[in-house]
């Protein structure tokens, strides 16, 4: 052996012990990472639930004082502040449960297998039954064999349609005639690229492009909560299956306009290729 095969072997070594370390220290991060989903899962909701409970309790006790204190300015008043109290707690439910959406989106296994676009829509949607509930939504989806066949996994597939369609069914609500359009996407540049690409697109509210900076971040919000309701992790989860499965979102609007969400999807060869779990 020469001095620089001795060399390379030495480096090659160190390399290897490098990259256990590094291997380790991913591990404990996952290990930390799955005790902290653990707390938010346990801990900090037992005194959410006691907030929202002793809540109800304190209403019912001044519900029971005499009509005419019950109905004084300062009763009102510790009403109103219960009001506001509850709903805080309901979204920090609500945000929690969106961490923890994201966090298993993140980490869980790919149960890759070939899933027919169309079919993915009919079952978001039937998902979707309550929010359509007695609106007369015009649906364009386009033909079955218009849309694509994506290599996902089902249930993540799934959570995906589930929020742009929900997106689209709740920004559509003040609309006279609501329309959300399903279609694909003729992109030559993505289908070089091995891609295919399909939209939601829908005539509600819109939004100022100007303000759209972050839109796919955790808990970004473009609308009061008073006018549409949720916590702004819905695209954020959106966006998170996307790039686990190697894809990418985007979104364009206009204020009273509507929107459309672009979402480009690997071929089968490149969502293999990001098919093992996260362990970051």
């Amino acid at each position: 052996m020469t001095p620089s095969d001795a060399t390379a072997g030495q480096e090659l070594q160190l390399l290897r012990a490098e990259l256990a370390r590094s291997q380790q220290q991913v591990a404990g991060m996952a290990a930390a990472q799955e005790e902290f989903l653990r707390a938010v899962s346990h801990d900090l909701r037992a005194p959410l639930r006691h907030v929202t409970s002793y809540g109800t309790l304190v209403r019912e006790v001044l519900g029971d004082l005499p009509p005419d204190v019950a109905q004084s300015a300062a009763v009102q008043e510790a009403l109103r502040f219960l009001g506001t109290m509850d709903q805080s707690a309901r979204r920090m439910g609500m945000m929690i449960d969106g961490l923890l959406a994201m966090a298993r989106a993140q980490r869980a296994p790919l149960n890759l297998q070939p899933v027919p676009l169309a079919d993915a829509v009919v079952r978001a949607r039937a998902a979707l039954a309550s929010a359509e509930a007695g609106r007369a939504i015009d649906w364009r989806t386009a033909d079955a064999t218009r849309l694509p066949t994506l290599q996902a996994d089902p249930a993540l597939l799934q959570e995906l349609l589930v929020q742009l369609l929900g997106n689209a069914l709740k920004f559509t609500r003040h609309s006279a005639r609501p329309c959300i359009a399903v279609q694909a996407e003729s992109d030559p540049a993505a289908a070089q690229a091995g891609q295919v690409v399909f939209t939601v697109q829908d005539n509600g509210t819109g939004f100022d492009p100007a303000r759209a900076d972050g839109l796919f971040g955790v808990f970004h919000r473009l609308h009061r909560e008073s006018e549409f309701e949720g916590v702004g992790a819905g695209l954020a989860l959106c966006q998170a299956i996307a790039q686990r499965h190697g894809g990418a979102i985007t979104a364009t609007a206009l204020p009273g306009a509507g929107c459309t969400v672009r979402v480009a999807w690997p071929g089968s060869a490149a969502v293999a290729a990001v098919a093992a779990p996260s362990r970051a």
